[in-house]
C-alpha cells in the first residue's frame, strides 16, 4: 500500500438524459475521474402536455462515480457547462461524502468520523426502495409533500437464483428505486408523507435511507 495516497473521496451521482453518459464519463476523465457505472432510469415529468401525450417519462442514464474532492469541483463545472444542466430538464448533478471504499486502485483503507462538511446548498437525497409498479406512486406521494421531482431506477440482482442486498433486503428484478433529491427543511415532511402513504414500517413493503449531500449542480429554485 503507497501510505501518501489517502484522500477524501465523494461520490458522484449525475443523473442526465439518454445519450450523454459516455461524453460525461470522458470529461470526467480528463479532469482524473477514471471509470463510472451507468445506470439506466427515468424521470418524472410536471407537464400537462407531456402527460396528456403520454411522454411524461423521460428516459435518462444515472452516472455514478467515486472522485478525490480534488477534482470534483473542476469536473461537474465542466460537465454542467457542456451538458447545459443549468437549462430545464437537462439534468442534475451532486455529490455524496464516501467514508470508505475498496476496490478502484491501490489505496489505503481509513476508518475515519469526518465532521459534516460545510453544505452551502443544503440538501438531502431521499433514496425509497418499493416493489416494481409502486415508484410512480411513491413520486406522487413525494410530490404532494413538497418534492418536485425525482429519478426511478429499476433495479435487479446480479443473476436468476441470486440477489443483491441493501439494509438486509432483497433487490430483486421486481424492485424500483426511487431518489429524490430535496432542501433539508423540506426531507422530513417529504419522508414521513412517503412512510405513511405506501406503509413502510410493514415488513416487505420498502424501505427508505436520507444521505447528506455535499454540492449540487443543476438545481434550480422553485
Amino acid at each position: 500500500m503507497n501510505n501518501n495516497m489517502i484522500f477524501e473521496y465523494e461520490l458522484v451521482c449525475l443523473i442526465i438524459n439518454f445519450g450523454q453518459a459516455s461524453k460525461s464519463l470522458k470529461i470526467a476523465k480528463n479532469n482524473g475521474i477514471n471509470g463510472g457505472t451507468i445506470l439506466l432510469a427515468r424521470g418524472t415529468a410536471k407537464n400537462t402536455l407531456l402527460e396528456f401525450l403520454g411522454l411524461n417519462d423521460i428516459r435518462r442514464e444515472v452516472v455514478l462515480m467515486i472522485a478525490n474532492k480534488n477534482n470534483t469541483d473542476k469536473a461537474l463545472k465542466e460537465i454542467e457547462n457542456a451538458l447545459k444542466l443549468k437549462k430545464p430538464n437537462h439534468g442534475i448533478a451532486f455529490t455524496i461524502p464516501v467514508s470508505n471504499f475498496l476496490g478502484c486502485g491501490d489505496y489505503d483503507f481509513s476508518l475515519k468520523s469526518e465532521k459534516r462538511s460545510e453544505n452551502k446548498n443544503m440538501f438531502n437525497s431521499i433514496f425509497t426502495i418499493v416493489d416494481k409498479g409502486k415508484g410512480e406512486l411513491v413520486m406522487e406521494v413525494a410530490i404532494q409533500a413538497g418534492a418536485t421531482g425525482g429519478t426511478i431506477i429499476n433495479a435487479r440482482g446480479s443473476g436468476i437464483h441470486e440477489t443483491n442486498k441493501i439494509f438486509n433486503m432483497e433487490i430483486e428484478p421486481e424492485k424500483e428505486i426511487v431518489l429524490i433529491l430535496s432542501k433539508i427543511s423540506e426531507t422530513e415532511k417529504i419522508v414521513t408523507e412517503i412512510r405513511e402513504k405506501m406503509e413502510i414500517d410493514k415488513p416487505g413493503n420498502g424501505i427508505i435511507f436520507v444521505q447528506d449531500v455535499n454540492k449540487t449542480y443543476g438545481l434550480r429554485d422553485k
